[in-house]
């Protein structure tokens, strides 16, 4: 148990450097910048940032959320980026050990990560996440030796939100969803295998109309507001990836005695 907690520890530290890696590619990504050049700078006064600057977690605490350079306030996406990745690696690894499944999950959280951040905030879904994730996704389950599940889960999760797209365009003459969204459901139906990507769709939809009215009620929004999808597909897929069996179970069971 001693060394459990000491390597839970060590993925926790892990998780928060990820996670500020992660948070280079949200900002960086929708810009078109290279992901390493130049070295990290302040976004408002462009002054490099020093090691005693980028410590994850702890430097937004003791600079107080600021520049130490030009005093601009950090956005506290910075921060809340390392700690969702440090305790989504410390959970894993609590819960999973040092197993491919715990490697997978840490590989899919730090993919749909980034695309969450990103489509909130600029509404797009960068292709070299998705097309990188789609072919890992494939990949580690030929290792795991599921690859026919992934194939049919990329396949029925990226399809119908093909054909959802299609059906706006040609029903409504306007697009029903970003194209981004339709790649994203590729990805995420490779990692998940065709059952629970199928659940991922439903749960989705489900958290999506009931956001989106919220939205509506309290935002002052109009049905032609554009809400991005992508994080309520990420969200469906992690409720799917987690609890999905006992969703499914206890579903059948209420018809099944």
């Amino acid at each position: 148990m001693p060394f459990k907690i000491l390597f839970t520890f060590w993925f926790f530290l892990l998780g928060s450097a990820i996670g500020s890696f992660l948070n280079v590619l949200i900002y960086r990504l929708p810009r078109k910048e290279s992901i390493l050049f130049p070295p990290s700078h302040c976004p408002s006064c462009n002054h490099k940032l020093a090691p005693k600057d980028l410590f994850p977690i702890f430097s937004y605490i003791f600079l107080k959320g600021r520049c130490r350079y030009c005093g601009a306030k950090i956005s506290i996406r910075y921060p809340l980026v390392e700690i969702l990745t440090a305790i989504f690696f410390a959970l894993s690894f609590w819960l999973y050990g040092w197993s491919f499944y715990c490697l997978k999950m840490l590989i899919f959280f730090s993919l749909l990560l980034p695309i969450f951040f990103i489509d909130l905030e600029h509404m797009l879904i960068p292709d070299v996440l998705s097309f990188t994730g789609l072919g890992l996704g494939l990949f580690l389950s030929l290792l795991e030796g599921k690859i026919y599940q992934s194939i049919l889960g990329s396949i029925v999760f990226g399809g119908v939100l093909l054909l959802i797209y299609l059906g706006a365009l040609f029903i409504l003459k306007e697009e029903g969803m970003g194209q981004g969204d339709i790649k994203l459901g590729f990805l995420l139906g490779s990692f998940l295998g065709l059952k629970l990507s199928l659940l991922a769709l439903f749960l989705s939809y489900i958290l999506g109309g009931i956001i989106s009215i919220f939205i509506l009620l309290f935002k002052d929004k109009n049905l032609k507001t554009a809400i991005p999808f992508g994080p309520f597909l990420i969200l469906g897929s992690f409720i799917s990836l987690f609890w999905g069996e006992s969703i499914i179970s206890f579903y059948l069971s209420l018809f099944i005695k």
